[in-house]
């Protein structure tokens, strides 16, 4: 693990060839990709990171703060001038504010279960999600948070707890509860591009795809359809049989999907 002196955001940086750059969900950390990080690194130059308030990134929320612009000055105290954005879940809503705010960083994004500030409405589940979440937290069982998490994210409404691998659960619980315990005397973590993205769509230039599990959320796929149909030629790939973290469910899958893509817009 390095640090970034300007931002004081962790980062890993392996790999050479086209760079690609791993922005983890709000339920995850930069552990999110380690599946991923071996086979990844062997081909491409690869940087992933903790958003502020996850995993080793740990220092308080400065004047301004946006989570996109923590990442935008990391990469440029880098030197990466372009890089292939993956993000998950909120992670894939700070990838879009990133190519919102410098077009010329974003060679290609790729949107997995897009979230965060990519949602426009509170729906059912989501609501649902949020009471439980709520509660557990109100009763100072960051435990408890951190299953609800596990249980609504990972397993998904529409699975049972013994239908998803017990190391994905566990590492979801575990980033989780990470992200709990540091920000239990923060302020709001909610910062973000003015004007805000859902709006803007029509803007973002890079190519696009967009992959989403069958099992998600009903938000998650509600947004799914207005990114795509809002970000002119964006792709969607659906996966029927999994929920919100795809990467992590399927590893595999995911490398061949994101080496293919990023061999697609190289250059």
């Amino acid at each position: 693990m390095t640090r970034c002196a300007q931002t004081q955001i962790a980062y890993d940086r392996a790999g050479q060839g086209e760079t690609i750059v791993l922005i983890h969900a709000g339920v995850a950390d930069r552990r999110m990709w380690d599946q991923h990080w071996e086979a990844l690194t062997r081909t491409h130059d690869v940087v992933r990171v903790d958003l502020r308030g996850f995993g080793e990134s740990t220092a308080h929320v400065p004047e301004g703060w946006t989570a996109y612009d923590d990442v935008a000055k990391t990469l440029a105290a880098l030197g990466i001038e372009r890089a292939h954005l993956v993000g998950c879940s909120f992670g894939a809503g700070v990838a879009v504010e990133l190519a919102l705010a410098d077009p010329r960083l974003a060679a290609s994004l790729l949107l997995v279960s897009p979230g965060g500030v990519l949602f426009t409405e509170r729906m059912p589940e989501l609501a649902a999600y949020v009471a439980a979440e709520d509660a557990a937290l109100e009763a100072g069982d960051l435990t408890g948070a951190a299953e609800v998490n596990v249980r609504w994210w990972v397993d998904s409404p529409r699975r049972e707890p013994g239908e998803v691998p017990a190391e994905v659960r566990d590492a979801v619980r575990t980033m989780q509860l990470r992200v709990f315990e540091i920000g239990e005397d923060w302020e709001d973590l909610e910062g973000q591009l003015e004007p805000e993205a859902p709006g803007r769509y029509a803007e973002v230039s890079a190519p696009t795809c967009v992959l989403v599990g069958g099992l998600d959320l009903d938000v998650v796929l509600r947004t799914a359809d207005e990114v795509t149909g809002g970000i002119a030629g964006a792709r969607r790939v659906d996966w029927p049989d999994t929920a919100h973290l795809l990467p992590m469910e399927r590893p595999t899958e995911f490398v061949d999907l994101l080496g293919a893509w990023v061999a697609e817009n190289a250059g």
